[in-house]
């Protein structure tokens, strides 16, 4: 509303400040605010005009600023009011009106009225702008590059296979995995935990599940594997190729 009363006063500036009821000649002649005197259109017309300025520029800045220790809305509120003051007495001392000085000063008056009721009407006392919205957070550990020996990637489930989509009983590869004898474990699981990606400092076995002495794998520096159950202090690691066994040395592992 104050835009556009604004913008309709400064159009009304340049039309006709009287009335006209001769000759095209002598209608010519017809000055304007701005040709009438400088006094008019500098210091009435374009006087509200920056007030509705200031109020537009008020609403849109964050924080209220100053003009001269008051605050810029209140300042254009006040030109606003002067216009549309300054006009009425125009309009009322003026001996023939022209179209000029009638918009400008019902344009002065929707000026002044936007102006005050700004911070009363809710309608009018709504943001120009939207407000920005935060950034959404992006969730710990958020979708790294899938793929295995990635520590970041997404964690398949104990006896899960590497890559593609996991299929039941089916290990790196695709290859269905042969059934194993259940056996009785030597250490129950930690119930609290959660697999995680780790990495040796140097060369270790990895001795079969059942307790055999005999290693079945060797774990290299370098790669990454998956934990996926601690065993008092050792760790039930799966390699690459879907294979698992209990790593007994855990003593300086890098966690992923």
């Amino acid at each position: 509303m104050v835009i556009g009363a604004a913008v309709l006063l400064f159009i009304a500036s340049l039309l006709d400040i009287a009335s006209c009821d001769g000759p095209d000649s002598v209608c010519d002649t017809v000055p304007n605010a701005w040709g009438m005197t400088l006094g008019l259109g500098l210091g009435t017309y374009m006087t509200g005009v920056i007030g509705g300025a200031l109020i537009v520029v008020a609403r849109l800045l964050p924080q209220p600023r100053k003009v001269a220790g008051l605050d810029m809305g209140t300042v254009g509120v006040v030109l606003t009011v002067a216009t549309a003051w300054s006009l009425l007495w125009w309009w009322i001392d003026a001996d023939g009106a022209g179209l000029g000085l009638i918009l400008g000063l019902i344009a002065a008056l929707a000026l002044a009225a936007g102006a005050i009721a700004a911070p009363l009407v809710p309608a009018l006392n709504a943001a120009l702008l939207p407000a920005p919205r935060p950034a959404a957070p992006q969730p710990y550990g958020a979708q790294p590059p899938a793929g295995y020996g990635y520590p970041g990637a997404q964690q398949p489930q104990p006896g899960q296979p590497y890559g593609g989509q996991p299929q039941p009983g089916q290990p790196f590869g695709g290859q269905p995995q042969q059934p194993q004898p259940q056996q009785a474990q030597p250490q129950a699981p930690a119930a609290d935990f959660s697999p995680f990606w780790f990495a040796v400092p140097v060369p270790r076995p990895l001795f079969a599940e059942d307790g055999s002495p005999a290693p079945i794998a060797e774990l290299a520096p370098g790669t990454w594997y998956l934990a996926v159950e601690q065993r008092g202090p050792a760790l039930v690691a799966q390699t690459q190729d879907g294979r698992r066994g209990v790593l007994q040395d855990t003593s300086g592992i890098q966690r992923g």
